[in-house]
């Protein structure tokens, strides 16, 4: 099988409005996505609540995750943060064009 390498930041739609999702890899036990955000802020009201642990970092950009409890978290270019299961969180808001890095581990 030949292997090819692929690039994090190519193919992304910077220019776009929607929040996009890809996923790089996926196993049984984990799985890694790449996100691009445009300005983007979880719905008011709304909270993650995931069944597995997550880590995640900002490749580009910047984003600010604010926690149930009332933690707020600030991240830029290469913060990442692991996020337990069943935490709650959302998304404060994010920079115009942030790219995120997020491994989610069952």
């Amino acid at each position: 099988m030949p292997f090819r390498a692929k690039n994090i930041f190519a193919e992304t739609d910077i220019a776009g409005e929607a929040e996009e999702f890809v996923t790089l890899f996926k196993s049984d036990s984990v799985k890694i996505e790449r996100i691009v955000s445009h300005a983007q802020a979880s719905p008011p009201g709304f909270w993650y609540d995931q069944p597995e642990d997550e880590w995640v970092i900002v490749l580009r950009g910047s984003a600010e995750l604010e926690f149930i409890d009332g933690e707020v978290v600030e991240m830029t270019e290469g913060d990442y943060l692991v996020i337990p299961r069943r935490v709650r969180h959302r998304v404060a808001h994010t920079g115009a064009e942030t790219i995120w890095l997020a491994v989610h581990l069952r």
